[in-house]
């Protein structure tokens, strides 16, 4: 009966027979108060378990070098007026970059 439960339902089922039980006078209150403490203990584990296994993941893998091209685009951050110049992009027409937390604006060639 418990496999086909989920893990929430079955914490609740367990924290209401604790309550039962603390009311009938079966256990006393600072039994209970720990096992409440070991599975906020174990569910805050669980979730600091899943955060750091999310920042474990592997970087992405680098694309062919046959699969970047060459282009000649120079950015310009309107804020600072930081340039910055791209010589290689996976396609022609790449997301300008970001600086001082806002998109560059394109440089048009003087040409």
């Amino acid at each position: 009966m418990l496999v086909a439960m989920s893990k929430g339902r079955v914490i609740a089922l367990v924290a209401m027979a604790a309550a039962v039980a603390v009311l009938l006078g079966i256990f006393h209150a600072s039994v209970i108060k720990t096992v409440i403490a070991v599975l906020v203990a174990a569910v805050l584990l669980r979730i600091g378990y899943a955060m750091v296994s999310g920042l474990a993941q592997e970087p992405p893998a680098p694309p062919e070098p046959g699969l970047l091209r060459k282009v000649k685009i120079t950015y310009r951050c309107s804020n600072c007026g930081a340039e910055v110049r791209m010589t290689v992009a996976p396609d022609e027409d790449p997301e300008p970059p970001r600086h001082c937390l806002e998109d560059m604006e394109l440089v048009a060639p003087i040409e």
